[in-house]
């Protein structure tokens, strides 16, 4: 699980120019300042990352960051998708 997180901060420092001294587990995507659309191409990114799909419903933004780096994971780990570095399939 710990990739996928890594990951995600990665993406969200890179992508969205989240500043890294706001990124920590409990964050939302809120708290990031991530508007709908953003949380919805953040969404996308991981997806086409990974191959998992994630719900984009109203509450995606208010999710916590390790929260969703777990669903993500609990997603990969039920396909079968990682190996034990989390890669990407």
């Amino acid at each position: 699980m710990e990739s996928v997180y890594d990951h995600l901060v990665t993406v969200l420092q890179d992508k969205f120019e989240a500043d890294a001294e706001e990124i920590r587990p409990e964050a939302t995507l809120a708290s990031l300042e991530l508007d709908s659309l953003a949380v919805v191409e953040l969404y996308v990114t991981l997806q086409e990352h990974w191959g998992v799909q994630l719900e984009e419903d109203d509450a995606a933004a208010e999710m916590a960051l390790d929260k969703l780096a777990q669903t993500v994971a609990a997603q990969l780990s039920a396909a079968g998708a990682t190996t034990d570095s989390g890669a990407p399939r």
